[in-house]
């Protein structure tokens, strides 16, 4: 994930209200245009960067709904 992306997502994580989320939900307009390696790479490094610490006061809910992981807004 290049430094762009994970500025924005940063940003657009600090105006979610609290509680639970699914990635793509943060993501926004274009994800479903994404190619599903895309996804699934760029998906990856936004759980590494939770797990990190890099989002302020997001975390990794540990489950899977409907194909997707839960993070959660704290």
């Amino acid at each position: 994930m290049d430094d762009d992306l994970l500025n924005r997502l940063r940003r657009d994580a600090q105006g979610l209200p609290q509680g639970k989320f699914h990635f793509p939900a943060l993501y926004g307009a274009g994800w479903e245009d994404l190619w599903i390696g895309d996804k699934v790479k760029i998906g990856r490094a936004f759980l590494k960067a939770v797990r990190a610490g890099q989002i302020p006061d997001v975390e990794d809910s540990g489950h899977k709904v409907g194909g997707g992981r839960v993070y959660r807004k704290i």
